[in-house]
């Protein structure tokens, strides 16, 4: 057994390595996918210097996207900024990148509009969203003049200019993917496990809802999987408009705390702590009341979900805190899962902690000293394998457990000779009918003839087979009609779920010919059975033990008939035993 247990450890930890080393090797070769040709698709022309800037009154001459920095506008604020056109570019058919950040733009070259977005939306009280914006810009714009206007729609909604660039046409959804490959491998990763794993499971969930966990963990996984897409405006290259990708990505990370928190109430009961646990359903339901109040006010276009991040984030640094002390609590219990819970939650909060730092970085401050983006979604990617693995782990578990549980069952209720129900369950299961106030149904009672005799002459192991023998034939016979068991020695018992006399007399005919088939069948057998048997409309009460007790009189009456006929009463043994 040890043996085995070692050699079953092994294989699981070969198997971990083969594929922890799969994906060492072929991540690289993925990435060089992205990154072979980015020399030529990452050529930009960046418009980053020599603006003359005017925020609201404000102005600000020769500035550099790069440095710039100021006050958080607000909404109904304006920015302006404008500059000259180099004189000269290589790129014949361009695409000018620039970033929208809750607010309408209009672009104009020479004051002349070339392009606008989200004014109706505004004048409607609509979110806009953020995100970037690729506008057509060819070779003739050359040393006009550009001017961008920003009308703001949210407060609070940024401190600083990002970049403005020049792209070839043909590159520029090229470059985006590349600069933020990561996201997407992750991000695409996350959707199409989630979206596939939820379509299973929902099937299995109409067997057992013991897959209750793993459709947590689906649903999890397409909300950030989506998020991620959207975040990092990847899902751009669809040409899905910037608003709706912006509602998506809010709606997606609203949601994603719901399954989490789900999949962690078995955490939180095996703590066995009622504060904790009364501390998770209050942060249950705050996430819950969260998301629907939400959500109302974004649908009535009151309050945008924008407005609200700083609330979302501040649930989920709670979330994270308490589910850290569950697993530390946890740790008591030297459980392997429990660990792993603990480093997915801390890689969770450390990769969630820098996503957050070069965000507020980024939007507040002039210059971001980060340069790699995209590590909550590997955070999350690190977590849901956990959460996957922990899953299946127990589930394989809890299935060996049951099955202990009902082969254990199975032994209590099972005779072991005759592999028939024992009297225990017999008993438990007459009861049962008595308190269902089943109507129609007969008791057959059943007993072996001559057992003590072909015993004291033959031995146990003869008289062994007889009943075997027996319980072959009524089992045969009557268990498609009910149930059958043996009460004991040389006793059994049917209870048949009718109280037609006529198909009663047609089944003990039946059983008959069984008997004598199985005399033809086993050499020198000779078995005999007594039985008799009561239907429950003979008694106006229906009350099953006194049914049985008229059933099992009838038995003795015909066994007494049987010995009268063949003289077992003197202890002969049949002929041919």
């Amino acid at each position: 057994m040890k043996e085995r247990k070692i050699w079953r450890n092994g294989i699981k930890i070969a198997w971990l390595l083969f594929n922890v080393i799969s994906i060492l090797i072929w991540l690289p070769s993925l990435d060089r996918l992205f990154t072979q040709d980015h020399v030529l698709t990452s050529r930009y022309i960046s418009l980053d210097d020599g603006w003359d800037i005017v925020i609201n009154d404000s102005s600000y001459q020769d500035v550099s996207l790069d440095d710039f920095r100021f006050e958080a506008v607000n909404i109904g604020d304006t920015i302006t900024m404008k500059r000259k056109l180099p004189d000269n570019w290589e790129i014949t058919q361009g695409t000018l990148r620039f970033h929208i950040r809750h607010s309408a733009v209009r672009v104009y070259i020479d004051s002349q509009r070339v392009y606008d977005y989200g004014y109706e939306r505004i004048s409607e009280n609509k979110t806009v969203g953020s995100g970037l914006q690729f506008i057509n810009f060819p070779d003739e714009y050359k040393g006009k003049d550009l001017r961008i206007d920003f009308d703001l729609a949210e407060d609070n909604a940024f401190t600083k200019l990002d970049s403005v660039r020049i792209y070839g046409w043909e590159n520029a959804y090229r470059s985006l993917l590349t600069e933020n490959r990561i996201p997407l491998l992750f991000g695409c990763f996350l959707v199409i496990f989630g979206f596939s794993t939820m379509l299973i499971t929902a099937f299995a969930l109409l067997f057992s809802m013991k897959y209750v966990r793993i459709l947590c963990i689906s649903a999890f996984c397409m909300c950030m999987g989506l998020w991620t897409l959207c975040y990092y405006n990847v899902i751009l290259m669809f040409a899905i408009p910037l608003y709706s990708v912006s509602l998506l990505e809010y709606v997606a990370l609203y949601l994603s705390p719901v399954p989490l928190i789900i999949y962690m109430y078995d955490n939180v009961k095996n703590t066995k702590n009622k504060i904790l646990k009364y501390i998770y359903w209050v942060l249950f339901m705050v996430q819950i009341l969260f998301n629907i109040t939400v959500m109302a006010l974004h649908a009535k276009d009151i309050v945008h979900f924008a407005a609200v991040l700083k609330y979302f984030q501040v649930l989920i640094v709670c979330h994270l805190a308490y589910f850290i002390i569950i697993d530390v609590i946890n740790l008591k219990s030297s459980h392997l899962m429990n660990r792993m819970y603990l480093i997915g939650l801390l890689v969770v909060a450390g990769c969630t902690g820098y996503d957050l730092f070069t965000y507020y970085e980024q939007r507040y401050y002039a210059k971001s000293v980060a340069s790699i983006r995209g590590l909550s979604a590997v955070g999350m990617m690190v977590f849901v394998f956990i959460l996957i693995i922990s899953f299946y782990m127990n589930l394989a578990y809890r299935m060996m457990e049951e099955a202990e549980r009902n082969s254990l069952l199975k032994s209590a209720y099972t005779d072991e000779l005759t592999k028939l129900h024992n009297r225990r369950y017999c008993s438990e299961h007459m009861e049962q009918i008595n308190r269902d106030k089943t109507k129609d149904y007969t008791v057959v009672c059943f007993d072996l003839n001559n057992l003590k005799v072909i015993n004291d002459t033959y031995g146990h192991a003869k008289g062994d087979l007889l009943i075997k023998s027996a319980a072959d034939v009524i089992g045969e016979t009557f268990e498609k009609h009910g149930f059958v068991g043996r009460m004991g020695g040389d006793e059994f018992i049917a209870v048949l779920l009718t109280s037609a006399k006529k198909e009663i007399e047609a089944w003990m005919e039946q059983f008959q010919e069984n008997i004598a088939k199985k005399n033809r069948e086993v050499k020198d057998l000779n078995m005999s059975i007594s039985y008799g048997y009561a239907l429950s409309d003979e008694l106006p009460e229906k009350d099953i033990e006194k049914v049985y007790q008229q059933a099992d009189d009838r038995m003795y009456e015909y066994k007494k008939q049987y010995k009268l006929r063949t003289g077992a009463e003197r202890g002969v043994a049949p002929k041919g035993i």
